[in-house]
């Protein structure tokens, strides 16, 4: 099973493959602001991932949109909501995104 190690707060967590960073962090009660509650519809659950980047698929057309109202946007920013766990990575939630 994947693994997802939650930065600050020094978190790791195994997930079934498939699952989504936000349901996981939903369901293992690590703060995550979600306000549309995972449909992509705002940028609030705006994570940074520091590794495994690319196992989490393609950024498409609404999610690079939402992603362009987050505050602190990187190179390697994603909304939760859309990252499906394959392999192991490493989030970072940035102070805006900590509820």
């Amino acid at each position: 099973m994947p693994k997802i190690t939650f930065l600050p707060i020094e978190t790791e967590i195994e997930v079934s493959e498939g699952t989504t960073i936000l349901e996981a962090a939903l369901d293992h009660n690590i703060p995550l602001n979600h306000n549309c509650g995972g449909n992509c519809a705002c940028s609030t659950c705006h994570i940074v991932v520091e590794e495994g980047y690319e196992s989490l698929g393609k950024v498409y057309d609404d999610e690079a949109d939402m992603l362009e109202e987050a505050s602190g946007l990187t190179a390697f920013s994603r909304l939760a909501c859309r990252c499906q766990v394959q392999e192991d990575v490493v989030v970072r939630i940035p102070e805006p995104a900590r509820i």
